[in-house]
């Protein structure tokens, strides 16, 4: 993570923005579509908990996220199916990292799986991030506060203060999406992310460490022109305390006997 003061700033405000979208149809004709803008930290932000993005007056079955054939944990999949059914991604594409296996998804803006990849993580265990760390200097951030934030963030690509491109996901904080870096050879960042172990994966000081040819493939275009939203998994709290106590997402709270997992279709069982 750069950690460091930031003489750089994002070309748009850091805040996260959601757009919400209601759809009113009456007597079979859609009348009009209102959007409102909501500024708050994205950290402390209240998830709408709306109608699915397809509505029953339509006649037509709600919209799932494709995973493909995606060995996904079943928190990515609840998280990818309420950001469907809330319209929570307002038709952008989004990225969910999760951090207990250390990967990254990337869906485009219908929510269709886009590439995946394996991830280095803040050192430290943790959700949440100390008050004013992103103005310390690296050397003063002690191991336990080396942590990668969980929440709802908007990114946006910008530049870190030696000119690095990057996509800050949480600006105030210093915590950005970028490139593995290997100024440090003893750290061994290439070796760790083809290492099988999820804990090798957990090395930096809080950023997202992607694969350079990932992040130039699919990373890069994706934030070129606009934002998206990224949704990073908790890995001591709850979905519901990081996203809101939306029934989908306290499936994961209270799982069912069944297989089926709250009515997902081909959910695996937890490994």
């Amino acid at each position: 993570m750069n950690v460091h003061t930031h003489p750089d700033s994002p070309s748009e405000p850091r805040d996260a923005t959601r757009l919400f979208r209601i759809e009113d149809i009456r007597r079979g004709a859609l009348v009009g579509i209102a959007a409102l803008a909501l500024l708050l930290p994205p950290h402390h932000r209240t998830p709408l908990q709306g109608p699915a993005v397809a509505s029953a007056a339509s006649g037509q079955p709600p919209r799932l996220p494709d995973l493909g054939s995606a060995a996904a944990s079943d928190d990515t999949r609840l998280l990818a199916h309420w950001v469907v059914e809330t319209g929570d991604n307002a038709g952008m594409a989004f990225v969910v990292i999760d951090k207990k296996a250390a990967q990254l998804y990337l869906f485009d803006a219908a929510a269709r799986l886009s590439a995946s990849t394996p991830v280095l993580l803040g050192s430290a265990q943790g959700d949440d991030t100390v008050p004013g760390i992103g103005l310390r200097p690296i050397e003063d951030v002690r191991p336990e506060e080396r942590t990668t934030p969980a929440g709802r963030f908007l990114g946006i690509r910008g530049r870190n203060h030696t000119g690095e491109d990057v996509v800050w996901v949480d600006h105030e904080a210093a915590v950005s999406m970028h490139r593995v870096r290997t100024t440090q050879p003893r750290e061994r960042r290439l070796e760790r992310l083809a290492s099988n172990s999820v804990a090798d994966k957990r090395i930096s000081y809080g950023c997202i460490n992607v694969p350079a040819a990932f992040f130039d493939a699919h990373i890069a275009p994706t934030f070129a022109t606009r934002r998206a939203v990224i949704y990073v998994l908790p890995e001591q709290k709850s979905l519901p305390q990081v996203f809101g106590a939306h029934p989908r997402l306290m499936a994961a709270d209270h799982p069912p006997a069944s297989a089926s997992h709250a009515g997902l279709p081909g959910v695996p069982r937890p490994l």
